[in-house]
């Protein structure tokens, strides 16, 4: 057991649980008033049945040892049997503190994926879906590439380098994001809906969550070493290089188009979060510059796209967390650096590791879409996904909580 490890990743996960009410709040800004209170509840809702879900049996199909050709994990740690003060095989932290600090990724994950469903989905449909979406998509996910799935020697074979995800670009953020895009083509856009959008109805909401989602993600990524050394103050750094690069670059393109909006500068912080993701412990601290630069470029393309073609991936977690998740993991392919990643990136000569970067980003995109597409497409025809037209025009505050926000009283 490490005194020092254990500390650390206690602080670092009570970080990560932190995010999901810092995403709860960045989304909950951005939708309009009569909807708010929903949107922050999704979060809340998100979290309640990961967290069950995954004492039952989602950390064991994440982490146990592989079952069907390592396609996903057993049933060795369901309802937490084997859980204890030991520490987890290849930590130096306890079995329950790490299934708890693993938890907290999951429930950020689930988190993320309220944005297609904001502002016209019913919270029965959104609460089935995230309970199959957890043991379908993200579980069997977790497990190629941080539990020993059939990914990470697939790809070792054919590359002969292994696939690299420090802290979840693949997992948490490129799952997340291109399983909403799938989601938003099923559930359709919001009624009334034209082509600017509606505006938040709090930016200061929004602002606020984007503070506490940059503050959540030093434990996010310094927590993945799982250590209090010199990897996890490395990735510290990096992380809030990134997002402070990000922001940097989404203000200057927009500026050149425009005025630089507050809301634009924190996804751009938001974008470089999500690429350094990957390679936090795995890239020298300067790297994080031009990731979180080239990522918030690539997010801002993307969103402008997503607003052209009439998607309405409603909050952008395609654009922000699916686009800069993918340009994160294959930039971590080229800046790798073989003292910290074991294996050097393109920069270096490492071609194998481009490669790894290329196969696990692919495999990863098109499961989560076509898994999360047809997902939706069985929880809309049996439950059902979006609440009634009346329902949607009265808000669903109003609709699915019988609350509402900013009541008036004489």
């Amino acid at each position: 057991m490490d005194p020092a490890a254990t500390a650390w990743v206690l602080a670092a996960t009570s970080l990560v649980v932190l995010m999901v009410f810092g995403v709860a709040l960045f989304y909950g800004g951005l939708v309009r008033r009569k909807n708010v209170v929903n949107m922050i509840a999704l979060s809340l809702a998100a979290m309640s049945v990961v967290s069950v879900e995954w004492a039952v049996m989602g950390f064991s199909l994440a982490f146990a040892p592989s079952v069907l050709g390592g396609l996903v994990g057993g049933l060795d740690y369901a309802l937490l049997r084997g859980v204890g003060l030991e520490p987890f095989p290849g930590t130096g932290v306890p079995s329950a503190l790490y299934v708890a600090f693993q938890l907290a990724f999951a429930a950020v994950t689930l988190a993320i994926l309220t944005s297609p469903f904001a502002e016209r989905a019913s919270l029965t449909g959104f609460t089935v879906f995230a309970l199959l979406w957890a043991i379908i998509v993200y579980q069997p996910v977790a497990h190629w590439v941080w539990g020993g799935g059939w990914l990470d020697s697939m790809v070792s074979s054919l590359t002969g380098a292994s696939p690299l995800d420090f802290a979840g670009g693949l997992v948490v953020h490129a799952a997340s994001g291109f399983s909403a895009l799938a989601i938003a083509l099923v559930i359709g856009p919001r009624r009334g809906l034209d082509g600017r959008g509606f505006p938040p109805h709090s930016i200061p909401m929004t602002l606020l969550g984007a503070g506490l989602l940059w503050f959540g993600w030093f434990g996010f990524n310094a927590g993945s070493a799982l250590a209090a050394d010199g990897v996890a103050g490395s990735a510290l750094l990096s992380t809030h290089l990134a997002a402070a690069s990000g922001a940097l670059a989404w203000g200057l393109v927009s500026w050149l188009r425009g005025r630089p909006s507050s809301v634009g500068m924190a996804s751009g912080a938001l974008a470089g979060l999500v690429a350094i993701t990957p390679a936090a412990g795995y890239v020298e601290p300067w790297a994080s510059i031009p990731i979180g630069v080239l990522a918030a470029v690539a997010s801002y393309y993307a969103l402008a796209w997503r607003l052209r073609s009439g998607i309405d991936e409603s909050l952008d977690a395609w654009a922000v967390h699916g686009v800069a998740g993918v340009a994160g993991s294959l930039i971590t392919g080229v800046f790798a650096s073989e003292a910290l990643a074991g294996q050097p990136g393109l920069l270096w000569g490492g071609v194998p590791t481009i490669m790894a970067q290329l196969i696990s980003t692919v495999v990863v995109v098109v499961y989560a879409f076509a898994a999360s597409y047809l997902l939706a497409k069985a929880v809309e025809a049996v439950v059902g996904l979006r609440v009634r037209e009346e329902e949607e025009y009265v808000g669903l505050d109003v609709s699915q909580h019988g609350e509402e926000a900013y009541a008036w009283t004489e």
